[in-house]
């Protein structure tokens, strides 16, 4: 996904923010990584350093690359809910 297209796509999911309270942007803040899923990911990305993806695994490897920025993004709005409620 393309920087533009993350820009894009983190604004709209702004209005996500506001289903927020505190307990759970602090949920999502502490989701612990899934060592199944990334090991996926590690070995993806070597083959992909390699040139050796199938097409099958491109799109696997872009599904993944995908989710990671969606849970970037929904912790982004986490840590501005919990500094703007803070300030507050």
């Amino acid at each position: 996904m393309s920087a533009p297209a993350i820009d894009v796509f983190a604004e709209s999911l702004a209005p996500v923010e506001r289903c927020l309270n505190r307990e759970s942007a602090l949920a999502l803040l502490d989701l612990p990584a899934n060592p199944r899923v990334q090991a996926r990911v590690d070995e993806l990305a070597e083959k992909c350093n390699e040139g050796r993806l199938t097409p099958v695994e491109r799109s696997e490897y872009d599904a993944l690359i995908w989710a990671d920025h969606f849970l970037g993004i929904l912790q982004a709005k986490a840590q501005h809910f919990l500094q703007t409620q803070h300030a507050v």
